[in-house]
């Protein structure tokens, strides 16, 4: 059973693109590269065709794993965000109380993450330790370093 996921209209566009991507491009190259393969000899020898049926395999694999992911995915309505709290979307600015270093991070499903534009995922330590905090909430969050204490300045969209 697979578990549901909270994505920004942004995040879901991004999958069912590619999803697109992998059923109308990705998946007539692979029946190609397989019937190119089965042409070239007998098969019980043939090392290429045995290869792109491997590669056929893993691409209809990720096919399945992302129309089950997009199956179980909810988009989060940005109006009914409470900004009270730490959540999904919500960005939150924090405080590293042991060095006194501030970053912004915005939370967002696993699939979203990505620490180049500051956002973390909602199952990250950080994400976890963070979620259901308000400002001026002091958190203890245990990350591969050790355990850090943060400070909850600001929570905005």
């Amino acid at each position: 059973m697979s578990q549901i996921s909270y994505y920004t209209q942004e995040g879901l566009e991004k999958l069912k693109a590619e999803l697109l991507q992998l059923e109308r491009i990705e998946r007539p190259n692979a029946t190609k590269a397989v019937a190119e393969a089965r042409d070239k000899g007998d098969l019980s020898e043939n090392a290429e065709y045995d290869a792109a049926r491997e590669a056929q395999g893993l691409l209809e694999l990720k096919i399945s794993k992302l129309k089950d992911i997009l199956a179980n995915a909810r988009l989060v309505d940005e109006s009914q965000i409470d900004l009270s709290k730490v959540s999904i979307l919500t960005s939150v600015k924090i405080k590293n109380l042991k060095n006194g270093a501030t970053m912004k991070y915005t939370l967002v499903a696993e699939n979203e993450a990505n620490l180049k534009e500051m956002k973390i995922s909602i199952d990250s330590p950080i994400g976890k330790g963070l979620l259901g905090k308000k400002v001026g909430d002091k958190v203890d969050i245990s990350v591969p370093a050790g355990i850090i204490p943060f400070e909850i300045i600001e929570i905005t969209m």
